[in-house]
């Protein structure tokens, strides 16, 4: 029986997946300019040519996974815009970095490629773009904590230097998993939150207490 247009479908996506998996690990492990296109197919479990038929070239390649990091930046930033309550956003968003994290590599591997995009200079890289999205990102990550500062549920604190704290700690974390591998620890999710909530030091005692007891 021929397949039909959706099982095509689902075949070129779970293909690009495997791609792009691939290509994360060999550019955040070898660099972009030290990684062939063999080595990515050969990674992905596919032929050269079946990689070729989706991407002309490794610097489109790079672009789109680029861009696909780019796109979740501004989905946060859209996040922390609405109208929920700053704590349950930031809980919302916190445990999904603390999720990815602790089980996968993709996040880690996202974020160590934006830094590398960011500082590459190639033409290839949207450097602009990247540097107004993180700016809004920031921006509007710090209209949240201000927020949770006049609800009485956030320390006082400057609200952007508080956020350039946040994104940082996690930025650190990834590189540090990334160097670690097996030996990394990740951090409790309270602890990520402990300089920003008021009531998180009463959390993480307890959570101290529990491993001790």
């Amino acid at each position: 029986m021929p397949r039909t247009k959706e099982q095509f479908e689902q075949m070129r996506k779970a293909t690009k997946n495997k791609i792009h998996t691939a290509a994360m690990q060999l550019f955040v492990r070898k660099g972009f300019g030290s990684t062939t296109v063999q080595e990515i197919a050969d990674l992905a479990g596919i032929s050269i040519g079946l990689l070729y038929r989706h991407y002309k070239t490794k610097e489109q390649l790079f672009s789109e996974l680029i861009q696909f990091s780019l796109t979740g930046l501004q989905k946060v930033s859209d996040l922390f815009q609405t109208d929920d309550s700053p704590k349950k956003l930031f809980d919302q968003f916190v445990s999904e970095v603390h999720n990815d994290l602790e089980q996968g590599e993709d996040l880690e591997n996202l974020l160590i490629l934006m830094k590398q995009a960011f500082f590459s200079g190639g033409a290839h890289v949207e450097q602009e773009r990247l540097g107004q999205i993180n700016d809004r990102l920031l921006r509007s990550t710090a209209q949240l904590i201000q927020k949770g500062q006049e609800l009485g549920e956030f320390r006082n604190g400057d609200p952007h230097e508080m956020a350039i704290y946040f994104f940082s700690v996690i930025q650190g974390l990834a590189e540090m998993k990334a160097v670690m591998k097996d030996s990394f620890i990740m951090p409790s999710q309270p602890l990520l939150t402990a300089f920003l909530y008021k009531d998180e030091e009463n959390k993480i005692g307890e959570e101290q207490g529990r491993a001790l007891s």
